[in-house]
């Protein structure tokens, strides 16, 4: 890259487009292609030079491009990242990065073969009360950890069962594949790779042919486990993260909006037992989430690391998934 600005393309101007677009730390937004102009348009209005392609081949084509991300449905997150990264562009990708392990080992050879960076969109990471759970994990303050209990949820909405995330030549799955991915992710963050896995898909409410509940218990080489549930017959939109250490335990609440203010609570396990010493940090101000990941995106381009959260953790997230999708009998292989 030239002493220009960092050029972004953003492919998919739907509402995660439309975060992206909005915290660039620093980059400038090039270009943006969507199946409706109208909504490329609406994005790079506000932008002075900003374009809308039709095409989004030729957008990431472009010159003046150095970074695209995806942010289309999961059925292009991996054809479009491989032409990104054919084109010598580093790539964003949002999670879950592809339908299934078989889309994320294509990206992985294209990363390969054409050596550029890929990250994926795994932005719940670089909530405000993730970030000070890692600072006090990293820091000794839970001690040795035992296990994690996780809760991630929504109500839907009207028509729900018809839009594309019930479509699983589309979406490659439903609520496991949506939200899933992130607490699995989140789950792995702390306690480091499963590889015992069980669990089961349902679908309870919603007429469609993917899940709308998944429950997960997860084991790793040492024991230590992972009781996650996600839901979108949640009704009162939830997000829960509990995390327990032998001498601690951190519990993470909301993701701000309809989830509730975000806060962390720290138990702090006392010598005698008994009551913990408690002490909690709120954040009620905006998500500032998609800023942090992306500016570590440019800081990652800038040294040529490999980002933290990558093409293997979307992999091994998707594993997990897979492994689930096929034990309770859904086969959503496009």
């Amino acid at each position: 890259m030239t002493d220009r600005p960092v050029g972004v393309a953003i492919v998919g101007c739907g509402l995660i487009g439309r975060k992206r677009a909005a915290v660039l730390a620093g980059a400038k937004l090039i270009v943006c292609s969507d199946l409706s102009m109208d909504r490329a348009w609406a994005l790079v209005g506000s932008v002075p030079g900003a374009v809308a392609e039709a095409d989004w081949r030729t957008a990431v084509r472009r010159n003046d491009v150095d970074i695209v991300i995806v942010a289309t449905t999961n059925d292009a997150l991996a054809e479009v990242s491989i032409a990104s990264l054919a084109a010598g562009k580093h790539v964003l990708v949002e999670k879950p990065a592809g339908r299934n392990v078989r889309d994320l080992d294509t990206i992985m050879e294209a990363a390969r073969n054409y050596g550029q960076l890929v990250r994926v969109g795994f932005n719940h990471r670089y909530h405000p009360a993730l970030r000070k759970a890692r600072e006090l994990f990293e820091g000794g303050a839970l001690g040795e950890l035992m296990f994690v209990r996780g809760r991630y949820g929504h109500g839907g909405r009207l028509g729900y069962e018809k839009e594309w995330r019930a479509d699983p030549s589309r979406s490659g799955g439903g609520e496991l594949i949506d939200q899933g991915v992130h607490l699995i992710d989140l789950a792995r963050c702390f306690l480091g790779d499963f590889t015992e896995v069980s669990g089961s898909a349902h679908t309870y409410f919603w007429k469609m042919p993917v899940d709308d509940n998944a429950f997960l218990l997860l084991k790793t080489p040492g024991g230590q486990s992972a009781f996650l549930h996600v839901s979108c017959t949640e009704w009162k939109n939830l997000f829960s993260l509990e995390i327990y250490g032998r001498d601690g335990k951190l519990h993470i609440e909301g993701l701000g909006g309809s989830y509730g203010v975000e806060r962390i609570a720290f138990y702090k396990m006392l010598p005698e037992m008994g009551p913990p010493e408690t002490t909690i940090w709120e954040y009620p101000t905006a998500d500032d989430s998609w800023v942090v990941e992306f500016a570590e995106f440019l800081e990652d381009i800038r040294l040529g690391r490999t980002p933290r959260a990558s093409l293997l953790d979307a992999r091994a997230a998707l594993s997990i998934v897979e492994n689930i999708y096929t034990g309770s009998g859904y086969d959503h292989r496009p």
